[in-house]
């Protein structure tokens, strides 16, 4: 900061000890002294919008989206009499998909009970635009929209910063995260031709496999080799929104299924 000719903020300055759920209860929770200022350690912390749990988790996250979503839904109640189907669908839109899908990467590998609560968001959302019950079924809903389940909204969000990252359109820290298969015990390998990318090895599978460096090649590694070579972005988010895959609509098709609550 002194190099940048920047000030300390003291009334800003915040402090988290981060580690797993068992060992928080091991490290001191007496206050720091920053600047000649006294800072207490607290839980949460927002970061650019998105708020992050001493524990990594994304728990904070979730309810802060869900009450925001809510709140934006019970404000469209009251206007859906009085605009058009289409209006209350980009209305929809933007306000309740940019809450879902505005830091959504750092949900990657979010416990069931976390994304079933953004789910339900999604679904009120599409009743919402349909006029349905809460009793009716949201599947045809969903498909009939295209509006991708959370889990695959996450890995599509993970799969779009992989692109950009291979093909020079994402800042120098993250492509210094990922590299491609092409390794020295690798090359007479089949992976070493095609666009693979390098899983490094993670010992914790909480947050290990929640960096981008983990989490990246693994969705990336998992699309057909027509979705990777797509020659533009826009034309690979097309590709990867409506690519046939028998797993993912199967894991679509019953997540909707079990979360039309």
């Amino acid at each position: 900061m002194r190099s940048n000719r920047l000030q300390l903020n003291v009334d800003k300055t915040e402090v988290m000890w981060c580690a797993s759920t068992r060992k928080l209860s091991q490290l001191p929770n007496s206050p720091l002294i920053v600047a000649g200022v006294s800072v207490n350690p607290v839980t949460v912390v927002r970061d650019l919008g998105v708020y992050m749990d001493n524990d990594l988790g994304a728990a904070t996250h979730v309810r802060t989206t869900v009450s925001c979503c809510f709140a934006a839904l019970r404000q469209l109640r009251h206007l859906r009499r009085y605009v058009t189907d289409d209006c209350l669908q980009s209305l929809v839109v933007s306000l309740i998909h940019s809450q879902l899908d505005f830091g959504n990467f750092v949900l990657y590998c979010l416990p069931v009970h976390l994304q079933r609560r953004l789910q339900t968001e999604l679904n009120a959302a599409a009743r919402m635009v349909f006029r349905l019950r809460r009793h009716n079924h949201i599947t045809d809903a969903l498909a009939t929209l295209h509006w991708l389940c959370i889990p695959e909204r996450i890995d599509f969000k993970v799969d779009v910063i992989a692109y950009r990252v291979l093909h020079g359109l994402a800042p120098p820290y993250l492509e210094d995260l990922v590299r491609l298969a092409d390794l020295p015990g690798r090359r007479r390998l089949r992976s070493s031709t095609t666009m693979s990318l390098h899983v490094p090895a993670h010992r914790l599978s909480t947050s290990g496999r929640r960096s981008f460096s983990v989490a990246a090649p693994t969705t990336w590694n998992s699309l057909p080799a027509d979705v990777q070579s797509s020659p533009s972005l826009p034309l690979f988010r097309q590709r990867l929104k409506t690519y046939p895959s028998p797993m993912l609509f199967c894991f679509s098709f019953l997540s909707a299924l079990l979360w039309s609550s």
